[in-house]
Order: structure tokens, then sequence, then C-alpha cells
């Protein structure tokens, strides 16, 4: 076999795969995720089921490898950070939260995927969490546990209402009205009313847990 065939052979995997990928996309959004079964998934990819065995193992991998590339905080760089050392992450902390409010907002297949790790128990689900604990103890560990010292345990906590905060006013606008507490979350006006709680709240964190 020449490079050529070899290299055309890798592109149509690829092709392959991604095709699954964003079929798995589209029937979230249109069916829901109890319509993410082998037949659907490879009647709207176009690609035989076979194939989904072969390249992901199954469906579970195929749905494992789908939320890897859909969930914020598994995707957050960590390693890559960098830190203003004059502030002890603060600045951070605001522009990564800020992104993930924006980021579940305009991204419907992530809503879906967290309605439905809310209502059903699934092991892809399940390491989508783990991926997210994972990712942030790297930032808690590197960064915001030395800044915080005693009151690391507490800042975690302040950091779980943030982080949740944002994900249901994001699910809430999408799934049952634009209003929560008379701010409109469908509107740049409410939308950036949020975003300067968000910072308020944080400047506070630091300026009584320091």
């Amino acid at each position: 076999m020449d490079r050529k065939e070899v290299s055309g052979t890798l592109r149509n995997k690829e092709r392959s795969k991604l095709k699954f990928l964003d079929a798995v996309g589209k029937i979230l959004k249109t069916k829901g995720f109890s319509a993410l079964k082998i037949n659907n998934i490879a009647s709207e990819a176009g690609v035989d089921k076979k194939m989904i065995y072969t390249y992901f193992g199954g469906l579970d991998g195929l749905v494992d490898t789908y939320i890897r590339s859909q969930d914020y905080w598994i995707n957050v760089p960590s390693s890559n950070i960098l830190v203003d050392s004059h502030d002890g992450g603060k600045t951070l902390l605001k522009e990564m939260l800020c992104k993930q409010f924006l980021y579940v907002s305009k991204n419907e297949e992530l809503q879906k995927l967290l309605l439905w790790g809310l209502s059903e128990e699934r092991s892809a689900l399940r390491k989508m969490t783990d991926l997210q604990e994972e990712n942030g103890e790297k930032l808690f560990r590197s960064i915001f546990d030395p800044q915080f010292g005693k009151n690391a345990k507490m800042f975690r906590a302040i950091t779980a209402i943030l982080v949740s905060g944002l994900y249901y006013l994001d699910l809430y606008a999408s799934v049952n009205g634009s209003h929560f507490s008379g701010v409109d979350m469908q509107s740049d006006e409410g939308r950036i009313l949020v975003e300067d709680a968000l910072s308020f709240l944080i400047d506070k964190t630091y300026e009584h847990l320091q």
C-alpha cells in the first residue's frame, strides 16, 4: 500500500468519525438524548453502523468522544494557563467563568448534555464530570489553594455555587424562558448585568477570604 492510499484511508476514517460526531449533535438537538441509538446515529451520519464499533468501540465510546469535544471545563487547557501573580488568579477566574457563561449559552448541544447528566446515569456522562473535576482540581491545587490557604475549602464552595449558578441561568433561559429574578437572560443588558454581578462576587471573595 503506497503513501497516497494510506493517506486517503486515514482521511476517510477521520471524515467518517466526524460524521458520527456531527450526527450525535444533530440528534441531541432535534430529538433528545433518548434517541441516541446506534441505528439512528448511523442513519443520520450515512455511514455503516459497524464503523461505530470499529472507530469508537461502541455507543458509549462514541458518546464519550462527543462529550469531550463539547464540554467547556474538559477543554480548559489548565497546563497552559498564565496567571497574573499580582492578583492571585482573580482576573483568570473572572475570565474563565464569563467564558463559560457565554459558551454554554451558545452551545445548544452542550445544554442538552448538561440536562442529560441531571436526568440519567450513564458511564460517558460520569466520565464528563470526572474530567471536569480533574481539570478543576489542577487549577485549585496550582493556583487557588495556595492563594487562600486555610480558607481554600470555602473558596472551592463559593466557586461551586458560581459555576453551577451560571449553568442554571443558561439552561433556564434556553428551556423555560428568558427572565430570572426579573433579569432578561436573553438580552445583552441582562447578561452583562450577570457578568458584572459575577465580577463583584469574585472581588468580595478575594477581599474577605485572603
